[in-house]
């Protein structure tokens, strides 16, 4: 029989399989599953820490929001756009520059959104960007169409970088705006340049419908 008897080898030769299955499974490309969000009919609150939470580890907020999307059924085809706000400039702040690394003479350009899917109004967000670190393609892209930003410098390997977060429950009110929470990020590409400062707010109506228990609150609207 060798080294072992048999209930130790049938024991060895058990353990070894149960170790190796991970890297077996990693080699055949499955990539491990994201960490459970919360449960389908978690408070407002619960949910709105979920999302804070996947937009910070993930690297797109566009690819985040869509993914969010069709997890609660937000929409009947889960796709986000990014739908310009014409006739608005802001010049950047200071703390803007100061992130980006450039002086006053650097050219920004200034771009104001809402990221919808379907009907509903995600997010209102502030872009100031460097057209100087995009490609002419890009930059033609992001001033005729309502393709999200995210999705349109994909090609540049961005990294993103959370500066500010905060979340807002019950929603911080301002006019017609309900944000639940609130994301400042610097985005930089493969070179580790900062090329973009963006302010994210994020709506009410980023939550999905809940239906009240017998006697319970109204439904959040």
């Amino acid at each position: 029989m060798g080294p072992f008897n048999r209930p130790d080898r049938l024991r060895w030769q058990a353990a070894s399989v149960l170790a190796a299955a991970p890297i077996a499974a990693l080699a055949a490309g499955d990539v491990p599953a994201p960490p459970l969000g919360a449960p389908v009919h978690a408070s407002p609150a619960a949910l709105v820490a979920d999302l804070h939470r996947r937009l910070l580890a993930g690297q797109s907020a566009t690819a985040t929001l869509e993914a969010w999307c069709a997890e609660h059924g937000l929409a009947d085809t889960p796709r986000v756009r990014a739908v310009r706000v014409r006739g608005v400039q802001r010049d950047a702040p200071v703390e803007v520059r100061s992130a980006l690394a450039i002086d006053d003479a650097t050219p920004l350009r200034y771009r104001r959104v809402q990221l919808t899917c379907g009907q509903r109004v995600l997010s209102e967000a502030d872009n100031w960007y460097v057209p100087s670190l995009l490609t002419a393609a890009m930059n033609h892209a992001l001033d005729s169409s309502d393709e999200p930003f995210g999705r349109v410098v994909a090609p540049l390997d961005f990294k993103r970088q959370t500066l500010h977060d905060r979340e807002f429950w019950p929603p911080r009110v301002d006019g017609a705006r309900a944000t639940v929470l609130e994301v400042r990020a610097l985005l930089r590409d493969g070179q580790r340049r900062p090329f973009s400062y963006v302010v994210e707010n994020y709506q009410q109506d980023i939550l999905p419908r809940q239906t009240p228990a017998a006697g319970g609150t109204a439904p959040h609207r």
